[in-house]
């Protein structure tokens, strides 16, 4: 049994029924009314913790104080333990308003490192809306595509330690599961990591709606505390060879088809904490809905030093 599974009067920790690598963290109720009825009482807004970055950590201390103050503590140890690595958390129905979504899911974020600053939205999150049509230059907003399993922040310099993912809307929408594998339970790890391409720095370049001009090279695996880690999307890898680009392809191949692929079902009001280093991600297709209607939103960062 995983260190972490417990269950007090301010929370239970199981197993994802799913995957026994993700946690399932469930706030009582109780918890959550009292951290959002501190937000308000103090007027807290959402404008606010984007003009004002240490908002974000002083209200991830009203959490933690709420919790009992090792709970981030114990957040990052989650993230941070090669077999766990993620964890699931929500608002238990206590609220429905999206902009207490935001102010919940970076007191969450905050608790385990620093969010990066956002190129595509120009704030330290981002929230998109995937519907029935769409005109943008990647598989972010297309709903009736796979949008293939991948890492975030190979664009860009700073380290993406971790990622943090929530479902703020959903309407209309059958499919479009975030898809979730964890590199050790990949079968084909070793035949793409010990390969000579594995450590090889592929070239990485963002389109124009990522905001993004750098070119940045990043190595394909890599190793921390002795265990290989990715850095790896398909949709803005720039191969320099016929060999490399075969190489990507069959690597993704194998990602996608694995048989320890999850669908991970989350609900409104629901996010999923990963840590990017060894939990690849995607989505499922939707099916088609002329009144598809979903909201995401996204941070991603580092671990406090």
């Amino acid at each position: 049994m995983s260190r972490f599974v417990q269950k007090n009067s301010k929370l239970e920790i199981s197993y994802n029924a799913q995957s026994k690598r993700l946690l399932d963290i469930k706030l009582s109720q109780e918890v959550v009314k009292n951290f959002l009825d501190r937000i308000r009482k103090e007027d807290i807004s959402v404008q606010h913790l984007e003009y004002t970055p240490y908002e974000r950590q002083v209200i991830a201390s009203y959490l933690d104080e709420e919790v009992g103050n090792e709970f981030g503590n114990m957040l990052r140890d989650i993230v941070n333990d090669r077999e766990t690595g993620g964890f699931t958390i929500g608002l238990e129905g206590v609220s429905k308003d999206t902009d207490e979504y935001v102010i919940f899911s970076t007191a969450i974020a905050h608790l385990v490192g620093i969010s990066n600053f956002d190129s595509m939205t120009g704030k330290y999150y981002a929230r998109f809306v995937v519907k029935d049509t769409d005109a943008s230059d990647s598989y972010l907003r297309q709903a009736y595509r796979l949008f293939t399993m991948h890492t975030d922040g190979t664009f860009v310099n700073e380290a993406t330690d971790w990622l943090l993912m929530m479902k703020m809307v959903e309407e209309n929408a059958v499919g479009g599961e975030s898809r979730l594998l964890h590199l050790d339970d990949w079968s084909e790890l070793d035949k793409f990591y010990k390969s000579p391409l594995g450590e090889h720095k592929f070239q990485y370049i963002a389109p124009p709606s990522k905001n993004v001009q750098e070119v940045v090279f990043r190595k394909l695996f890599f190793l921390k505390n002795n265990k290989p880690c990715i850095c790896f999307i398909d949709q803005f890898a720039y191969p320099e060879t016929i060999e490399e680009a075969k190489f990507l392809k069959a690597l993704s191949h194998s990602i996608e088809s694995d048989k320890s692929v999850i669908e991970l079902k989350l609900n409104v009001g629901n996010l999923v904490v990963l840590n990017n280093e060894f939990w690849m991600h995607g989505r499922a297709a939707f099916e088609k809905n002329p009144n598809l209607n979903r909201e995401l939103l996204r941070q991603r960062g580092h671990f406090y030093e």
